[in-house]
């Protein structure tokens, strides 16, 4: 997906007879200082627009390996891994290097999917909050939960060591901020019960010290989490893909999977795939397939909502100007539900993101988030009324109903999926403990055997024809709460 955003007709030639927006604001009639920088400033926005690439940023810094795509699809395969984001990849490098014949199926390229078009936020914790975890699941499983989710970023960094991978990890934490009063009020009672229940610190900060951390004046507060780290999820992804190749993992692009039934081979009960390449039999399957989870695996898709998540990035800021946004270069979210979340990146663009539109990325949401996630950006930080917006791209996020990650077997095939924005750490931790149960490990697992549910009624196929039912339900709920 690479095109120009034109959002509005560019003014006039000379000598067309029609005056230009800023000749305009000249008239006598139209002079006042105040309308003249209105319409300068809107003009400044339409040349922004007109240059704006529909295409994903981090994609333009990364190089993935190159795949050979003559290479035939084998018969037999002790894993055929479907979906080669973070969790696919994750698990086909821990497998392979297990020595099992690991086949990766990916009907795009690798990390075509939410994996490399992600905010590169390398996030502690989950999207619920610990007293709902706690109500659900009880103290002792809440707690496995959120060691789960700090060793989730000690494995990301490992690999990121281990495999030399150029992908700018870096620990720099993460910033929550506060939209409403009530809000940053849960801060201190939320960090008080995270250090007492899980023995790890949080660090509130009143509005009255948030400008060392945030270079806007909207918020009423925040809360720092100094584990989270950061990383550009292109470089990472392409990374991790080396790395499975290296450890002896088959990648096949472009190889749509069909469907995926029980057959037995030589007396052993197995899975034959389907492809658009042809069959192939697994000992195993894994699905990986996260947002993108299709008709294939219908028992895993019905459980799973894809929501869409897009994202601007604008031209390099100079150095004070980034300095002075984001002084300790976090990981920043805001605490609505229909939240923002935002950074900066390795070379300062101000990479800004959310839900604008609830559906999956198509040409016709990405363009419609552009203009809505740079009004949300200029709201946050004014100051960045002239900077160009260079890039808007989307992606789809999959959340479970629960709003929680779940891994482990369904109709006898092992997944790992629900990451609900939570993935570049979580999706690669649970990828590797999935193939270490599966290569038969006793692992520690805290996200295997909770409930899985599903829509009531079934009234619920994998088409989320409710999405805009449920964009207007957080709107409401963000209004009221």
């Amino acid at each position: 997906m690479a095109g120009r955003v034109e959002c509005w007709v560019p003014n006039p030639p000379c000598g067309t007879g029609v005056k230009s927006g800023l000749a305009r604001a000249t008239d006598n009639n139209y002079s006042s200082p105040e309308r003249t920088a209105e319409v300068r400033n809107r003009l400044h926005r339409r040349q922004c627009d007109l240059t704006m690439l529909e295409q994903n940023y981090w994609l333009s810094t990364a190089q993935f390996p190159v795949i050979d795509h003559s290479a035939p699809l084998p018969e037999v395969v002790d894993v055929a891994v479907v979906g080669a984001g973070f969790t696919g990849l994750s698990a086909a490098r821990t497998l392979a290097k297990r020595s099992a014949r690991v086949a990766v199926l990916e009907q795009h390229t690798v990390g075509w999917g939410a994996s490399s078009r992600n905010g590169g936020m390398v996030l502690t914790g989950m999207k619920l909050g610990v007293n709902q975890l706690i109500s659900k699941y009880g103290r002792e499983r809440t707690r496995q939960m959120y060691a789960a989710s700090l060793a989730s970023i000690d494995c990301v960094e490992q690999i990121v060591l281990e495999e030399n991978i150029d992908c700018d990890f870096a620990r720099c934490g993460h910033l929550e901020v506060a939209c409403k009063q009530k809000h940053f009020e849960t801060y201190q009672r939320r960090a008080e019960l995270i250090e007492v229940e899980f023995n790890h610190p949080l660090r509130v900060v009143p509005r009255s010290e948030l400008q060392e951390e945030i270079g806007s004046a909207i918020y009423y507060g925040g809360m720092v989490d100094q584990v989270s780290a950061g990383c550009n999820p292109a470089r990472y992804v392409a990374g991790l893909a080396a790395s499975a190749l290296k450890a002896g993992a088959q990648f096949f692009e472009q190889t749509h999977v069909e469907s995926i039934q029980r057959d037995s081979l030589q007396g052993e009960l197995g899975w034959k795939l389907a492809t658009s390449r042809g069959p192939i039999w697994a000992h195993e399957v894994f699905v990986a397939t996260s947002g993108y989870t299709g008709p294939a695996t219908p028992a895993l898709q019905k459980k799973l909502i894809p929501i869409g998540s897009f994202i601007i990035t604008t031209e390099i800021l100079p150095q004070s100007l980034a300095s002075e946004l984001s002084p300790r270069q976090r990981m920043i979210f805001d605490s609505k539900h229909f939240l923002h979340y935002y950074r900066l990146t390795p070379d300062r663009r101000m990479l800004f993101g959310g839900r604008a539109a609830f559906f999956p990325e198509s040409e016709q949401t990405v363009r419609r988030s552009a203009e809505i996630l740079r009004r949300g950006m200029l709201h946050v930080y004014p100051q960045l009324t002239d900077a160009r917006v260079e890039y808007v791209w989307g992606g789809t996020l999959d959340f479970a109903f629960d709003i929680m990650p779940h891994a482990g077997q369904i109709d006898g095939m092992y997944h790992a999926v629900g990451y609900a924005g939570h993935g570049v750490a979580m999706a690669t931790y649970l990828g590797q403990k999935i193939a270490e149960m599966m290569a038969g490990d006793q692992v520690e697992n805290p996200f295997v055997g909770i409930p899985f549910p599903e829509a009531p009624f079934g009234l619920y196929s994998g088409k989320p024809w409710f999405l805009p039912f449920a964009g207007a339900w957080y709107k409401f709920l963000d209004w009221v709460s």
